[in-house]
């Protein structure tokens, strides 16, 4: 599980880029329709959360507290993502790979513990 975590962060990491600059872009776009939703600021919200999730991922790959609290941020993340999506569809595909994050780290942390 330590390998999985660790190449979960960097991705996390990695897309955090990625997430935020395509919020930014929603957003912009959102605010020039004037349409009054807030996709791009719940993408923001989704890319910070994938980024203090990695992070917390990384540094406490080994166990401890830290797997279940990174999967919380993943929760989070994609709580917030998918409830806010509206015109910015690709927040959908992020809400969700982050909920597929939060399971891997939530249960890899629930199994290691049981063993």
């Amino acid at each position: 599980m330590k390998t999985s975590r660790l190449v979960i962060g960097i991705v996390s990491i990695v897309l955090f880029l990625l997430v935020g600059m395509q919020s930014c872009a929603a957003g912009m776009g959102n605010a020039l329709q004037d349409n009054g939703e807030v996709s791009g600021t719940a993408g923001l919200l989704l890319a910070i959360c994938m980024l203090v999730a990695g992070i917390v991922g990384i540094a406490t790959r080994k166990g401890g507290k830290g797997p279940i609290v990174a999967g919380c941020f993943y929760l989070v993340g994609g709580l917030l993502g998918f409830a806010n999506a509206g015109s910015y569809s690709d927040l959908k595909i992020w809400s969700v790979l982050c909920f597929i994050f939060a399971v891997v780290f939530i249960l890899g942390s629930l199994i290691k513990k049981k063993e």
